[in-house]
């Protein structure tokens, strides 16, 4: 089957959807698909990628194309408006039409996030062509994007009760701030959470901390993307840090990108910006207003709650049923745990089940399944919620394509049902088609695109392949390359691969797939000689039929070995 992975989009998101597209190309079963790489741009237009593209550290490595770029800044196509008409260099691929889709992939592994590519807008644009694609249909896309409607409709599930404020952008006046600053805190009390709705990864988050007006604005501000800046700030600053400026706008992790509006003006490029600034304040203006041509109309407030932290994914069976999977806790090791902070290795650490009973964990399974069902979400999603100090769960944000880089939270999980990333993705792609097939649309067709496929698994299950062990130390530099060689050997299909730990004790242990999708080396350790915890024997047990379909008999055991490698 012809997979056309599609990444980047217009989103905020892009990058991260890079990784979760760099995923999907790597790690999707060859001896059972075709990874086709389809970049989005921020025009909307679908390229056919050049394979070996990638392999870049970002997208701006590789688009818009080399010698573009220019004045010494780093930006995406966007700050080039005059080349959406353009063509698309050969050395970067070939465009194509949705029309032309079926000539090229049978199937969309969707890696976008963020407005247009988790919203239903991607997903009504492949089911009006005929193409089944990965993740939630259209009504459990719509709600997975909004984060004021997701507070309305989880509430309605759980009966939960998260106090909350929306600030819509016909309220944010500049006069009004300091009442507005006691109304919150009046109502919600400190800290105070600030959230874009429609935005993912920790974008467009922040907490105000302190009884600080200048925090609140700062926040709100964030959230609403844009910026504030005055004569004198401004006047302040030298050549090289206006320079430095104009990139961090640019930069879709830290600023609010472009194009932006600067009094009624379409701005597409720092140089412009900053020459429209100086003449802006030169003609006796004091302050400026910056806002993204893509700025939230309102923002969500909400209490901050004090509590363990966790994720939990949810799939599903073939009879559409959800299974829970084991929630993961995050440890949080910095302050605030914005965009930067969630992808920077150490800035958190996960732990599997959340350190709290058994009951509790099964509980929060149950809600999770239960939101998941009520919702309108198939096929796979990752929901994320706070266990309070007197036992309270409050769900929020779930999320219809979470992050796929392959130590994301829904790969850790569905290891610990056996599962490693490439037989995952097969899950996704496999029960992806049969929802679409519910939807009452092209049935037949993927009917038969769904038996050719099962067929497919089957037979590859049946076959009996070479083992091929990976040894490594206990060191992290050895786990983390153990653990891409393991991934890349389940990818290709001919060998088994058996991951071997030489442990600091100096003994051999062979290891279990979930014990692949740890941090650290130190949290194996940790594992070797511990029993299972109950949650992940209990949860695994529920998904035994499941995890056969996709990986045959599979064990939970760790054993001592001789050296392999004698």
């Amino acid at each position: 089957m012809r997979i056309g992975i599609f990444f980047g989009g217009p989103s905020r998101e892009r990058e991260i959807s890079f990784a979760g597209g760099k995923t999907a190309f790597e790690y999707l079963d060859k001896s059972l698909f075709e990874p086709v790489p389809v970049f989005v741009d921020s025009f909307g237009r679908f390229i056919l990628l050049q394979k070996e593209l990638m392999y870049s550290s970002e997208i701006r490595e590789f688009y818009p194309a080399p010698g573009i770029q220019k004045d010494g800044f780093k930006t995406y196509i966007e700050s080039f408006p005059e080349l959406a008409a353009a063509g698309i260099p050969a050395e970067i691929g070939k465009l194509i039409s949705p029309a032309e889709f079926k000539e090229h992939f049978d199937f969309v592994f969707l890696a976008m996030h963020g407005p247009d590519c988790e919203d239903g807008a991607i997903q009504g644009l492949l089911e009006w062509y005929k193409i089944p694609y990965s993740g939630p249909g259209l009504m459990g896309s719509a709600v997975g994007i909004d984060k004021i409607l997701q507070n309305e409709m989880i509430a309605l599930v759980n009966g939960q009760e998260k106090k909350s404020w929306t600030l819509k952008y016909s309220q944010w006046v500049p006069k009004d701030y300091p009442l507005l600053f006691q109304v919150l805190k009046k109502h919600l009390g400190l800290p105070l959470v600030i959230k874009a709705p429609h935005q993912g990864s920790s974008i467009g988050v922040a907490i105000v901390k302190e009884d600080s007006l200048e925090e609140f604005v700062s926040a709100v501000n964030q959230c609403f993307f844009q910026i504030e800046l005055d004569a004198e700030t401004w006047k302040e600053l030298d050549e090289a840090e206006k320079l430095a400026w104009g990139q961090k706008i640019a930069n879709l992790d830290e600023g609010i990108g472009f194009p932006v509006i600067l009094d009624g003006k379409t701005i597409y490029h720092p140089t412009t910006l900053i020459s429209e600034l100086e003449i802006y304040f030169s003609e006796g203006n004091n302050h400026a207003l910056l806002s993204s041509s893509n700025a939230e109309d309102q923002v969500l407030v909400e209490e901050f709650v004090n509590g363990q932290e966790f994720s939990c994914g949810c799939i599903q069976f073939d009879d559409g049923s959800p299974l829970a999977l084991p929630p993961s806790e995050v440890i949080k090791m910095v302050k605030v745990f914005d965009f930067n902070a969630k992808y920077k290795p150490g800035a958190s650490r996960k732990r599997i089940p959340v350190d709290t009973s058994l009951e509790k964990n099964q509980e929060i399974q149950q809600m999770i399944a239960a939101t998941f069902q009520q919702l309108g979400i198939t096929a796979c999603v990752r929901i994320d919620g706070f266990l309070t100090e007197n036992g309270t769960i409050l769900l929020h944000d779930p999320n219809t394509i979470p992050g796929m880089s392959p130590t994301s939270f829904i790969f850790k999980q569905m290891a610990e049902i056996g599962l490693n990333v490439t037989q995952a993705l097969t899950y996704l792609v496999r029960q992806s088609l049969r929802e679409r097939i519910r939807s009452g649309k092209h049935t037949w067709a993927f009917r038969a695109l769904l038996e050719t496929l099962d067929k497919r698994i089957a037979a590859n299950i049946a076959v009996e392949k070479p083992v091929e062990h990976i040894v490594f130390d206990a060191t992290d530099e050895a786990y983390v390359e153990a653990r891409r060689r393991y991934g890349l050997l389940n990818a290709g299909g001919k060998v088994t691969p058996v991951p071997v730990l030489k442990a600091a004790d100096g003994q051999f242990y062979q290891l279990p797939n979930p014990l692949m999708f740890k941090e650290y080396v130190s949290d194996v350790e940790e594992l070797l000689h511990a029993d299972r915890h109950p949650l992940l024997v209990e949860t695994s047990q529920k998904a035994a039929a499941l995890t056969y379909f996709f990986a045959g008999d599979v064990s939970y055991d760790i054993i001592r070995i001789d050296n392999p490698a004698q």
